[in-house]
């Protein structure tokens, strides 16, 4: 199965639906960035190192990786990025977060071709194109808020999240020896411990701690691993594409949470996406299938 053509972008789907209702279990938290940074980072960080101790046959040969360049720069990024999500979420307009998180794809295309000369498909560059434009769609119109010192500070954090996820998705994809427990475990305990040391520990309590704990331990560890290990089996583009899916998805599961209706360009840009989503993958399972069936010819 984990041979398969379509496998890392049924389970990079997977992952990025999974992830979808995370800002709405962040919101009903009531907590501030760094609590919730707190939860979230120790929490991720504990199981996939515990994880990793469970299910790692050679930890000695991993500790070594982990201290290579493509090991730190797998854990920096994850600090990074697990630092500035819930900052962005806490501290600025959704709507300005999301949009800078939306440039992943492009990041991961890009950094894919300057670093390893891979080739990013035109399909792929064209399904970016009217992805993006259907993000943009859907988080505009009424309520978008104009751009202020808040709103500027939303935005940096989400094109930071974007750039590490793109630089993590494209270091994993080509380096296969790189422990994604140990490394993505170890970045988010960092990024945790800088939480929970600049919220203090007596705080950690203040707000709605089932609904963190839930995000902290099920939603965010399960889908991370799914979109980790799918960048293995795919292009980091394809990664970052399907990952699109929360933007267009979390306001659907606020929506249902806490009663605050779509507008109607969030519905149609919500189209967009996913009618994209579906004609892409239907593109590249044909274009896979015509490989494989010009392999065998050959052969």
């Amino acid at each position: 199965m984990t041979g398969h053509p379509l496998f890392g972008l049924l389970l990079a789907t997977f992952g990025a639906i999974l992830l979808s209702p995370d800002a709405l279990f962040m919101r009903w938290s009531d907590m501030d960035g760094f609590q919730m940074l707190g939860w979230r980072g120790l929490s991720m960080g504990t199981l996939f190192l515990i994880g990793w101790l469970l299910t790692s046959r050679q930890r000695l040969p991993d500790l070594r990786v982990l201290v290579t360049g493509a090991g730190v720069t797998v854990v920096a990024c994850q600090a990074i990025n697990a630092t500035l999500f819930p900052i962005g979420i806490a501290s600025a307009p959704v709507s300005v977060v999301l949009i800078a998180v939306a440039t992943v794809p492009v990041c991961a295309a890009v950094l894919a071709r300057v670093l390893h000369g891979e080739a990013t498909p035109r399909a792929t560059w064209i399904a970016i194109a009217f992805v993006l434009a259907g993000i943009v769609l859907a988080v505009s119109g009424k309520g978008a808020t104009a751009l202020n010192p808040r709103a500027l500070v939303g935005a940096a954090c989400g094109l930071g999240v974007a750039m590490t996820l793109a630089l993590s998705f494209v270091t994993l994809r080509h380096h296969p020896n790189v422990p994604i427990l140990l490394c993505v475990g170890a970045g988010a305990l960092l990024a945790g411990t800088l939480g929970i040391t600049v919220t203090e520990p007596a705080r950690m309590t203040d707000g709605t701690v089932w609904a963190i704990a839930v995000a902290a331990i099920l939603i965010l560890p399960a889908s991370f691993l799914a979109l980790s290990v799918a960048s293995r089996h795919t292009a980091a583009a394809n990664v970052s594409l399907l990952m699109l899916l929360e933007t267009v998805l979390g306001p659907l599961w606020v929506w249902l949470g806490t009663g605050e209706a779509p507008t109607a360009r969030m519905l149609i840009g919500g189209a967009l996406v996913v009618g994209t989503l579906a004609v892409y993958l239907l593109i590249t399972d044909r274009q896979a299938r015509r490989r494989r069936a010009i392999m065998r010819q050959a052969l």
